[in-house]
């Protein structure tokens, strides 16, 4: 669904009968992107995206990207639980912070 401003365009991921015209009646919210940031910001609830996957919703090309990139679309082909992908995400943040070397702001 395009929001915002004349050439200045946000959308809203969000789940809706294919019948219903773009910008018109949908179902639920599902997350939002904005393209024009830099980088592109896009804040997806995985859980409700799965639930709507495996109801049956069929996502457009656009949209499977971005679940994509959230995580949404993995936890939805595996099967698991999006409190599992979550928890792999952390574990994966937290070894890449660990071997890091720490730096200390010092200047010449």
């Amino acid at each position: 669904m395009r929001m915002g401003k004349k050439k200045q365009p946000t959308y809203r991921v969000v789940a809706a009968d294919a019948r219903s015209p773009r910008d018109g009646r949908f179902i639920e919210i599902v997350g939002i992107y904005n393209p024009r940031s830099e980088p592109s910001e896009i804040k997806i609830d995985n859980a409700k995206a799965v639930h709507w996957l495996r109801e049956g919703a069929q996502p457009s090309e656009r949209v499977k990207k971005l679940l994509t990139v959230s995580g949404a679309w993995q936890a939805f082909e595996n099967g698991t639980t999006v409190a599992e992908l979550e928890a792999q995400a952390m574990a994966a943040a937290d070894a890449a912070a660990a071997s890091e070397p720490a730096t200390v702001g010092a200047e010449a």
